[in-house]
């Protein structure tokens, strides 16, 4: 919030011309896997309509991603959990008759091989194969943690613990949950059907069906340390961001425009797709500037300048205006003398001529906006008021 005031968060936009979603949707298909399908539920108009525009495979190749809106299949609840979500959505798996069956969310930045993560677990025989990214166990607190053997089984799976489990052949990391997730499909509608059955479960993926694996000996972490896609950095290898916070969202927009970006998105061998809007180059006069900057199509910058920030389809930045550290969507408007600055604009905002965002917070919220950490947030549709 309030980036998903109306939308859900997979449809956020991310990096000037994405969505969140397209960063898991690019990895399955850049990973041979094209048979897809997006559970949704909440506010799921712009998600839905993203996912049928952009994400059009060839259906005569037995390829498709679909939508699945919440049908109440099994009684008049709506989802209860993500892995009810699932178990309302059993006709999928039933109708496609898959061996395995790959479980990721759609809300974290990062290229991942994901028929390298199915491999391994193939060749382990094992149930369930779970992703997990090493972080410094100091930080683990933070996290759902793996505990898991030289062998990679997972003993234990453990919500935010105070005190992290260290890895076999680094004591000062732990394996973090990516929530990322390869069943053999006869295990896991088992597992589902199970915890339907459970009154007391919470229905969800991590809580209750990965334990359960784990539980039975079925288990096992895959290290995301291992993974490796065509055209990586040494740099981006292995990068991997959960943007739930608006800190996280705001400090991944910054990973993408240094010299050498903690994210490449211009790694061609493993492109991110999307639906590209149908608008001319961006165009600068008046001696407007950029300086490490992403400036997507259609934008205007008309004599302003704008530094380290993120600029979506469709922005006009007027004369001496200023943009420094910020995310700007769709169709924003920047007037004369303008400053935004460590500030997020949702689509079709007007900062007018004079008017300053960002740099003062007590200012920020005393006109209604959200602020956490530093970073300002201002909803769509909005025309910033210069009165506090």
């Amino acid at each position: 919030m309030p980036l998903t005031a109306d939308r859900a968060k997979p449809a956020v936009p991310f990096g000037g011309t994405y969505r969140l979603i397209d960063f898991v949707l690019s990895n399955l298909v850049n990973s041979g896997l094209t048979q897809i399908c997006v559970l949704t539920q909440y506010k799921s108009h712009s998600l839905d309509r993203h996912v049928s525009v952009a994400w059009r495979l060839s259906t005569m190749l037995g390829m498709y991603v679909t939508s699945v809106p919440a049908q109440q299949r099994t009684g008049k609840q709506w989802y209860m959990g993500s892995a009810d979500a699932i178990y309302q959505s059993m006709n999928l798996i039933n109708d496609a008759d898959p061996e395995y069956v790959v479980v990721f969310g759609a809300d974290n930045i990062y290229r991942m091989d994901i028929a390298a993560m199915l491999e391994a677990h193939i060749d382990s025989g094992m149930a369930c194969t779970v992703a997990g990214i090493r972080v410094p166990r100091h930080e683990a607190h933070a996290f759902g943690i793996i505990d898991a053997a030289d062998d990679a089984k997972i003993r234990e799976f453990l919500e935010k613990p105070a005190d992290p489990p260290g890895l076999p052949d680094s004591p000062e990391e732990s394996f973090a949950s990516m929530g990322n997730y390869i069943f053999t499909r006869k295990a896991f509608v088992e597992a589902l059907l199970d915890d339907a059955a459970d009154m007391e479960s919470r229905h969800d993926m991590g809580g209750n069906i990965i334990p359960e694996f784990v539980k039975s000996g079925q288990a096992q972490v895959y290290d995301f340390t291992k993974n490796r896609v065509p055209g990586a950095t040494e740099k981006d290898i292995n990068y991997w961001r959960d943007v739930g916070t608006i800190p996280a969202y705001h400090h991944a927009h910054m990973d993408l425009i240094s010299v050498e970006p903690e994210f490449n998105l211009y790694n061609s061998r493993w492109p991110i797709w999307t639906s590209q809007e149908q608008q001319p180059g961006a165009k600068f006069t008046l001696r407007g500037t950029a300086e490490d900057s992403i400036v997507a199509n259609g934008c205007v910058i008309s004599g302003g300048d704008v530094d380290r920030s993120v600029l979506s389809p469709n922005v006009h930045v007027e004369k001496w205006a200023r943009i420094e550290h910020s995310v700007i969507f769709n169709n924003c408007r920047i007037g004369r003398n303008a400053v935004v600055h460590n500030t997020i604009l949702d689509k079709n905002v007007v900062v007018p001529d004079g008017v300053e965002i960002g740099l003062n917070a007590e200012h920020d919220q005393a006109r209604g906006f959200y602020v956490e950490q530093g970073v300002t947030v201002v909803p769509k549709n909005t025309v910033v008021p210069n009165a506090w």
